[in-house]
């Protein structure tokens, strides 16, 4: 076995690999760069989700031509100059390997300028090569242009995804960067079209409702407490606004993005059953610790930190937010402004003796009876010239009998004895429909209880719709599409500009299994339809789109028919939870009716049993 050492050129694209994983680790390098170099402008420019072109520019300090050569080698860092400044970590970058990275797997142009300096300079370099320096006129700050990524790492270029993923990532990266710093100007366009045009905010919550929109802002109330070890600040989400999704949650440290499961429990323990099981609410909380009690160095990307006294946090974190929550009230608000109301007078005790109150006298005739004889006003009713014509022509102008015969007494006995058989044939026509389903029985809209020969059959309601609509989308994917049913009005929900690119990624899988819903602006979109079985109402749809954009979230399989049987699980689980809800007889029977039209009617496609049979010896048994 020969060892030896590593071209410097893969060693490169190698530590390339745990910086820049995709076109969005290239917009945060970039982006924190900028930041760390005081500026208070940010433009991000982005041409087909970074492949092309991911260009940033700032107005910070700039730097000198040599400082811009020096930049791209590897462990070149103006942040730190000593062991001990590890341990004391302000900025966002510190190892020097970003720019390296980035010019490892793409083509960089820099274009930077200092504030004294009477021309810029452009530093060009490609696969970890200077190719060029030269005087060109530049603003102050920095200009990098990142072009071609990964064009020398033909199978990492293989796996970036479609551009909708990749952009949705680099708006991520964007949030992250915009709710540390409101007080920054941040433009982020895409394909020439502006995502994000973000001017300086009076406050973090003026940011958050910038970037996120008045319907966060509104559902969040604020946080605040201060020890010794920690201060945390920023808002949290109200009960009745989880989600199952886990969009917006944001921790953040000493102005630093990171991701934590342990303080995230912290959140959940905090709200305990205010919210459903399986949902998790929003939040926006930000620490601030000492720099030497937190190892920010502990991943290449910087997204995993460590606390010193973590259990110590994670207290101070579940006792805040349960205060927080004790001291709000989640119900409906009561208005007590009376400035323009009508002044109610006070009356006093004795206001009834001299001012007596009786109940209002309804008139009404205690002998009519409506259903006298066939149930036809009579010519002596004092309802019978209700139709509006004169007293003597009202029956034969409203066409109750024959023009002529209204005296006949022959023709009125005939009208009667019809009417009567009428009534009869109707009881006889509802007699038999009424008979079958009365055997079957909803049990709180969860189980269905219907007699079989053997027994007794069980059916999961939420089961079988699962199995009833997994098969209706195998056909709809697979053949022309499934039907949609359309909304009175269309409902619009704000889901964010994320979760747009999500929409746009999966526009035909949605249109195919039913879904009509059309982008309305960068963060909302229109919901037009929704597949048959789904409920209509608004607030039920704005309850699913969360749950459709949790279906739409998860990663599939590549195969064909694996990646069709996955999407139709998915969407048959979030048909079954938004579904009209069974409450007759009559709905339950039709329900079990296109169950047993179904391949498999004994489990759901994850497995899960449908349905059960009690037999007559099981019944018995129960009762001894």
């Amino acid at each position: 076995m020969d060892i030896k050492i590593l071209p410097s050129n893969i060693a490169n694209l190698i530590a390339a690999g745990e910086v820049v994983q995709r076109p969005a680790s290239v917009v945060k390098e970039l982006m924190e760069n900028a930041v760390d170099a005081d500026a208070d402008t940010v433009t991000v420019v982005i041409q087909d989700a970074g492949r092309t072109l991911i260009q940033v520019m700032d107005n910070g300090c700039g730097m000198s031509p040599d400082e811009a050569v020096l930049c791209f080698e590897r462990h070149a860092t103006s942040k730190i100059t000593s062991v001990e400044d590890l341990s004391a970590i302000q900025t966002f970058g510190f190892r020097g390997e970003a720019l390296a990275s980035i010019a490892a797997v793409a083509e960089v142009t820099l274009k930077t300028r200092r504030e004294n300096d009477e021309v810029g300079c452009e530093v060009v370099f490609a696969d970890s090569r200077h190719l060029s320096t030269r005087e060109v006129a530049a603003p102050k700050g920095a200009n990098f242009a990142i072009r071609n990524l990964f064009y020398n790492v033909p199978a990492r270029r293989k796996f970036i995804k479609s551009d909708n993923v990749e952009m949705k990532h680099i708006v991520s990266e964007f949030l992250r960067i915009a709710l540390t710093r409101p007080e920054l100007n941040l433009t982020l366009t895409s394909n020439g079209k502006e995502i994000y045009v973000l001017k300086k905010a009076k406050s973090l919550k003026f940011r958050i409702q910038d970037l996120l929109g008045s319907s966060v802002v509104n559902s969040v109330v604020d946080i605040a407490t201060e020890t010794s070890i920690v201060g945390i600040s920023g808002f949290i989400g109200r009960p009745d606004s989880a989600r199952k999704n886990q969009g917006n949650q944001y921790f953040f440290v000493n102005g630093r993005y990171f991701r934590s499961p342990y303080l995230h429990k912290a959140v959940l323990n905090a709200y305990g059953q205010l919210v459903p099981e399986g949902s998790s609410p929003s939040y926006f909380i930000y620490f601030e610790v000492d720099p030497h009690t937190v190892d920010v160095n502990i991943s290449p990307t910087k997204t995993e930190v460590k606390f010193e006294e973590d259990h110590v946090i994670f207290q101070t974190l579940y006792a805040c937010i349960k205060e927080a929550l004790g001291k709000s009230s989640f119900g409906d608000a009561i208005d007590f402004d009376r400035e323009g109301a009508p002044e109610i007078p006070v009356l006093s005790r004795k206001y009834q003796e001299t001012h007596p109150v009786s109940d209002p006298g309804i008139p009404f005739n205690p002998d009519y009876d409506p259903f006298r004889d066939d149930g036809f006003p009579s010519e002596t009713s004092p309802y019978s010239n209700t139709l509006g014509y004169p007293a003597g022509q009202q029956q034969e102008q409203a066409g109750l009998y024959p023009a002529g015969k209204g005296n006949d007494d022959e023709f009125r006995a005939e009208r009667s004895s019809f009417a009567i058989d009428r009534r009869e044939d109707y009881g006889k026509l509802f007699e038999d429909k009424i008979l079958p389903s009365a055997q079957t029985l909803v049990v709180k809209g969860k189980y269905i209880f219907t007699p079989v020969k053997s027994g007794v059959m069980i059916v999961n309601i939420r089961r079988a719709l699962e199995r009833i609509l997994f098969e209706e989308n195998m056909k709809a994917l697979s053949e022309t599409g499934k039907a949609t049913q359309t909304s009175l009005f269309p409902v619009q929900v704000g889901i964010g500009t994320e979760n747009m690119y999500l929409f746009s990624e999966h526009a035909a899988l949605l249109e195919m299994l039913g879904f009509h819903i059309s982008p309305s602006g960068n963060d909302t979109v229109v919901v037009e339809g929704v597949p048959h079985g789904f409920s209509t109402a608004p607030a039920d749809i704005e309850k699913m789109l969360p749950d459709l954009i949790l279906a739409l979230s998860d990663d599939h399989v590549s195969a064909r028919e694996n990646m069709l049987s996955s999407y139709a699980e998915r969407f048959a689980k979030l048909g079954a939870m938004n579904a009209s809800p069974v409450r007759s007889p009559a709905e339950a029977q039709r329900l079990i009716d296109d169950l047993f039209a179904c391949g498999n009617t004994e489990f759901t496609e994850s497995g899960h049993r449908i349905m059960s049979v009690l037999t007559e010896d099981e019944l018995s048994k129960i009762f001894k």
